[in-house]
Formats: C-alpha cells, sequence, structure tokens
C-alpha cells in the first residue's frame, strides 16, 4: 500500500542520499504496445519509466502486481510527476494480444498516455526479459501447475529506468516498504539530466 506518508516524501523530496547505481542498459527492441502501435526503446527514451511483467490469465501475482501499479500512476498524477510512464510486459504474449492487453488496461482505470500494456512476439520478450532486465521468465507443463500460480513463472520486480534506457533499481512488487523506496529514487532519477550519470558498479538482483 503506497501511504500518505510517502506521497509526502515524493512530493517533497524526502530521499536517501542520491547516487543510484547504474545496473545495466536495455537493448534495441520491437514491440506492439496495446493500442496496436509498435513500440521500441526510442519511444522510451527519454523520459523516466517503471515496468513489470504479467500476463493477464495470471491467477495470483500479476493481480497484485496491477493492482500496485494501479496505485502508483494515482500517487505519481497527485504529485504531478505527469512525465513518469509505467510499463507493464506481457509474459504471455500468444494470449495477450493488444485487444486482451486493452481490455485488462480498461478494467484497471489505466491512463493509456502514462500506462502502456506491451506484447509481441515470444523469444523477443523473453529475450528482453532474460537479457536486458536481467530477470527470470519461464514456462512450465500443466502437471506443474499445482500451486495455483499459473503456467508461466516471472519475477515480482519492478524496475526503474531512467532517461538513457539505463537500469537503475529493482524492486519487490508485492512489498510495501520496496515500493516506497522506488517513489523515493524516481525523484531522484527525474532530477537527473540526460547523460549526467557514469555507470557505476552494480549487479543484477540475485533473486529473480
Amino acid at each position: 500500500m503506497i501511504t500518505a506518508a510517502t506521497w509526502t516524501a515524493f512530493r517533497h523530496g524526502v530521499a536517501r542520499e542520491p547516487g543510484l547505481p547504474v545496473l545495466g542498459t536495455l537493448p534495441p527492441f520491437s514491440l506492439t504496445a496495446s493500442e496496436g502501435t509498435r513500440l521500441s526503446q526510442e519511444n522510451l527514451a527519454g523520459g523516466v519509466w517503471i515496468a513489470d511483467f504479467i500476463f493477464t490469465r495470471c491467477p495470483s501475482l500479476c493481480p497484485m502486481l496491477s493492482g500496485q501499479m494501479a496505485k502508483l500512476q494515482a500517487t505519481l498524477a497527485r504529485a504531478g510527476a505527469n512525465d513518469v510512464r509505467l510499463v507493464s510486459f506481457s509474459v504471455d504474449p500468444v494470449n495477450d494480444t493488444p485487444a486482451v492487453l486493452r481490455s485488462y488496461a480498461d478494467r484497471l482505470h489505466a491512463d493509456h498516455t502514462r500506462w502502456l500494456f506491451v506484447t509481441g512476439e515470444r523469444t523477443a520478450l523473453h529475450q528482453l526479459i532474460g537479457d536486458g532486465f536481467h530477470l527470470a521468465v519461464a514456462e512450465r507443463p500443466e502437471n506443474q501447475n499445482t500451486d495455483g500460480e499459473g503456467l508461466i513463472t516471472h519475477s515480482d520486480r519492478f524496475v526503474l529506468i531512467d532517461r538513457d534506457l539505463r537500469i537503475r533499481g529493482y524492486y519487490h512488487g508485492t512489498d510495501n516498504d520496496s515500493i516506497d523506496q522506488l517513489l523515493r529514487d524516481v525523484k531522484i532519477v527525474a532530477g537527473e539530466s540526460s547523460g549526467s550519470v557514469q555507470r557505476a558498479a552494480g549487479d543484477a538482483p540475485a533473486d529473480r
């Protein structure tokens, strides 16, 4: 849950010391947004954004992640951070067509100008998630779906991306304290100018 204290901290600049590391840079990609338009890294460069990874048939984790993103959308809007975008990547592109994602986004009251839902060719998506975001995604057979988590396993991480398409932080999307830190870090990254940060030593999350 995003608290009033968190929103106040974001708006008034209460944050940890600046100097977030650069944990990687996203490679070129070409995918499809829920509106049916092409979406590439060029469309997102120049702005700060937050990524997460979901699929519409997910029975448990994804509704929680999407609910948290909906709260982020509202919190950022109240704080006047209208240039910070949210991007939800489907890990199930065979089912999650643009039309399916549009319907999913509408149920979440997503602002289509600020919260994007992305699908595309399966191999390209899974490669971007694994090699670009350094997060895990895997499919499993029906006989292994005994825990009610669905047929695709994926990370619960939210990823903070800066204006130069660099990864600046990973956050557990189901952990309130982690989301609070994400909001504080968004303010730090949003205050930087493009190209102002040198790459620092850092690692992708060990628990992906």
